[in-house]
């Protein structure tokens, strides 16, 4: 996985202010629908290493899906396997945008974050 992959949601406006950044800073990137194509478990655990082993930083934790799912509690006895698992099966559970390639693993979107990212 060389190219940068940005797992977005359209309707997302956070999405979308990531992938002008993409375009306006020519980086080439491949947009992947987060809802209908999560990210795979490999990408999941590549992420959760970059994040320290924090797994609720890749939760959507804002989302109707983790509130109505009771993650908040279910994630203090889950594994990160089975969190894992869950956010490969769930696009919606999963913090957005998502983007990662062989060098860079982010969620989420900030600009002067993303400034320190993608420096040339």
């Amino acid at each position: 996985m060389s190219k940068l992959r940005a797992y977005l949601y359209s309707s997302c406006d956070t999405c979308r202010k990531a992938k002008k950044y993409l375009t306006e800073h020519h980086i080439d990137f491949e947009v992947v629908p987060i809802r209908e194509t999560p990210p795979s478990l490999d990408e999941l655990k590549q992420m959760l290493a970059a994040y320290g082993g924090e797994i609720r930083k890749l939760f959507n934790t804002s989302g109707m899906d983790y509130r109505q799912g009771q993650y908040k509690e279910k994630l203090k006895t889950m594994s990160d396997d089975q969190a894992l698992v869950a956010l490969s099966r769930n696009g919606n559970l999963i913090k957005r945008p998502f983007v990662i390639s062989d060098t860079i693993a982010v969620v989420g979107f900030k600009a002067d974050q993303w400034d320190d990212l993608f420096k040339n």
